[in-house]
């Protein structure tokens, strides 16, 4: 008896979560991840490429991301550094002579560099020393319709990011405002990311759910959607994909994008928006899309953290009366930060340990930080950019946010847990263990 009411009640959670999960490793085993390898020549060889990125300061070299005219192919390329190549930019058309190799297969405990270079499409990366380049014309002939629609939206990202250089800030501040709202980490130092990694804030530097989620609730206050909800919800969805194609469509982007698409589209007919259903349609539109997707890891801990938001934090906010919490709205919001901050960490937590073996303690408390302070940066931005007065205040609220990260990084003890490197078994067991915990929690708690 108590099998069948098991079966029943588990069902709605049950049935979407065997479907999503067959998908992904039917999938994944026919997949199989066979990417394929470009042969390239042997030596040096002269050809042409488009900067379609920010280029990048580091040690001895700057760089970039560069897409081969003609035949389409991304490369990490590497500039020696001098006057000439620190004045290269997005769409900048170049003339190289230097030897292409392939991905190199750098680790850093179970995380794979080489993997994570060819998921996102690089083909291989190259050294270019000091007088074997030259500028040509900024043309974009020869590179795919779509290709040139990216780069029209990163050159227009590339203005926004001059302006932010205007407004008096600080290099981190402008790094961390750069990587928040447009998604360009070129200015992130190996420190800076440090501290935002130890105290469990990375997840508010890369874009995703989060950033998007705020985006769709200003765009919802300022277009009206009562009598044309419709149109409305439209308007907002484009909205919303425009500002994907700005910060160059990183997957986290694309899956909150793809989500939050489908979660309008059924809004409109007045069902569940947020659901597993919801979920595992995204998810299954973007391998559809993009098969590789599976192996990203950034794909991998946005589709953990949201299964996890859905299926665990239910489940907390059973333990604290509603009614009290109506009364009470700081401790309503404290309890909701809280909530979605530890549902979230528990979902990604295996992942972030298998693949960086680290787990960050006081992500409660950095959350309580963070996400009012990235929801009052995010609408400053859009508020600066439109009165320039208000810049003062933007970098000021960088700063603190700053500030605050580096004394819970640096100051707290036992900030982040290190060493961490579960098996692929290990970590598959956890999951397995937390999805059946939340099914039969959620079963007593129907009761």
């Amino acid at each position: 008896m108590l099998r069948r009411e098991f079966a029943l009640r588990s069902a709605p959670l049950l049935l979407p979560a065997l479907v999503l999960v067959a998908g992904i490793f039917g999938g994944y085993f026919l997949l199989g991840y066979s990417p394929k390898e470009v042969v390239w020549p042997q030596g040096e060889v002269c050809y042409e490429v488009v900067v379609v990125s920010e280029v990048a300061e580091k040690a001895r070299t700057m760089g970039m991301d560069a897409v081969i005219v003609g035949s389409g192919h991304k490369l990490k390329c590497y500039v020696s550094k001098d006057g000439r190549s620190r004045q290269l930019q997005v769409g900048n058309r170049l003339q190289l002579t230097s030897h292409i190799e392939p991905n190199r297969n750098w680790q850093h405990g179970n995380f794979n560099y080489r993997r994570y270079l060819e998921v996102h499409g690089f083909s291989g990366q190259t050294f270019v020393k000091a007088n074997h380049w030259k500028r040509k014309s900024d043309s974009w002939k020869g590179l795919s319709l779509w290709q040139r629609v990216k780069l029209h939206f990163l050159c227009y990202r590339h203005t926004l990011l001059e302006r932010y250089r205007l407004l008096g800030a600080s290099d981190a501040e402008y790094a961390v405002l750069a990587a928040m709202t447009l998604g360009d980490k070129t200015a992130m130092t190996k420190d800076l990311k440090e501290v935002y990694a130890v105290s469990g804030a990375s997840h508010v530097l890369a874009l995703s759910g989060l950033h998007l989620g705020i985006i769709y609730v200003l765009l919802s206050m300022l277009v009206p959607g009562r009598r044309f909800r419709m149109v409305s919800q439209v308007l907002i969805v484009l909205s919303i994909w425009g500002f994907v194609l700005l910060v160059g469509m990183p997957v986290s982007v694309v899956r909150a994008a793809v989500m939050i698409s489908i979660c309008a589209l059924l809004s409109i007919f007045h069902r569940n928006p947020v659901s597993l259903n919801s979920l595992s349609l995204a998810v299954i539109c973007i391998l559809l899309a993009n098969p590789v997707s599976i192996f990203d890891v950034g794909f991998q801990l946005s589709f953990a953290a949201m299964v996890s938001i859905l299926l665990v934090k239910p489940l907390m906010e059973g333990m604290v009366s509603q009614a009290y919490l109506m009364k009470h709205s700081m401790l309503r919001w404290l309890w909701g930060v809280t909530t979605v901050s530890v549902a979230a960490q528990v979902g990604v937590a295996p992942l972030i340990a298998y693949y960086f073996g680290r787990f960050s303690t006081y992500f409660i408390l950095t959350n309580l930080v963070v996400i009012p302070a990235a929801t009052l940066i995010l609408y400053l931005t859009l508020v600066t950019l439109l009165l320039p007065v208000t810049a003062v205040l933007l970098v000021k609220v960088v700063e603190g946010l700053n500030a605050i990260l580096q004394l819970i990084a640096t100051s707290l003890p036992y900030a982040s847990i290190e060493g961490l490197q579960p098996t692929v078994l290990q970590t598959l067991a956890v999951y397995v263990i937390l999805i059946s915990s939340c099914l039969i929690f959620t079963l007593l708690a129907k009761r």
